[in-house]
């Protein structure tokens, strides 16, 4: 954890904002289980129950986004996330319990990655917050459940954000306006190349790529960690070379 200046000051960085789902809590690890497990319950034994976790992480994108610009409501784009799926593997489409079940499996895999808590914990002196795409009460109750409420900071959505989504630039400027900073004294720390590395750079705010799995293909010119528990000497490093 050396590198890191007293006071958590690093040249003209003074805050960092951290991702939620894949960079604090294993998002993918959770929903993979949920749904895997869900259908597994309604169609035992199905033939395809081995594309199930990944035909879920597909409909996520377009769905969530479909919420996010406006053109449905969170619990509609659920519904017709789990009626994609239904009609993709042909199971009975389900009804607003069946959802509810699978909400609970998801709920019941929430867990911190290791190395979240004691990273957070080392950035005292910085200001500190999570800026999140999902909904402002999920995204508020994931952190409570991992630990995390009043380490972290402020979890900041779009929807507290005038319906500015990651990768919105104003969703970069809005969230370092609530943490009293301007884009360029603010590190935003996530795995999503997009949202959370190569976007809030053009929006003048620095970032780190956290590339948990260390094989994909870095985008160039940005740091790269493969654990959280690296950021803390990175920014050390980047502050001491005049990069932050």
């Amino acid at each position: 954890m050396s590198g890191v200046t007293p006071g958590g000051r690093l040249g003209g960085v003074k805050g960092v904002l951290f991702d939620l789902d894949g960079t604090l809590l294993d998002h993918r690890g959770a929903a993979d289980a949920a749904i895997v497990s869900w259908v597994s319950a309604r169609a035992p034994g199905h033939p395809r129950l081995g594309e199930v976790a990944a035909l879920w992480a597909e409909l996520e994108v377009p769905y969530l986004a479909m919420w996010q610009r406006g053109e449905c409501s969170v619990q509609e784009q659920r519904r017709l996330r789990l009626r994609g799926l239904c009609a993709e593997l042909a199971v009975p489409e389900p009804g607003d319990a069946a959802y509810a079940d699978f909400a609970a499996r998801y709920r019941r895999g929430w867990t911190a990655f290791p190395d979240a808590a004691e990273t957070v914990r080392a950035l005292d002196g910085f200001a500190l917050g999570v800026l999140t795409n999902g909904t402002q009460p999920m995204q508020e109750e994931k952190v409570r459940a991992i630990g995390l409420a009043g380490l972290v900071g402020p979890v900041l959505t779009g929807e507290v954000l005038g319906g500015h989504f990651k990768p919105s630039p104003a969703s970069y400027t809005g969230a370092a306006c609530a943490l009293g900073l301007a884009p360029e004294e603010v590190v935003l720390v996530g795995d999503d190349v997009v949202n959370d590395v190569t976007a809030p750079a053009a929006a003048g705010m620095p970032s780190v790529w956290l590339d948990r799995s260390g094989v994909e293909r870095p985008p160039a010119g940005f740091p790269r960690i493969t654990s959280l528990a690296g950021l803390p000497r990175l920014l050390g490093d980047l502050g001491q070379r005049g990069v932050l």
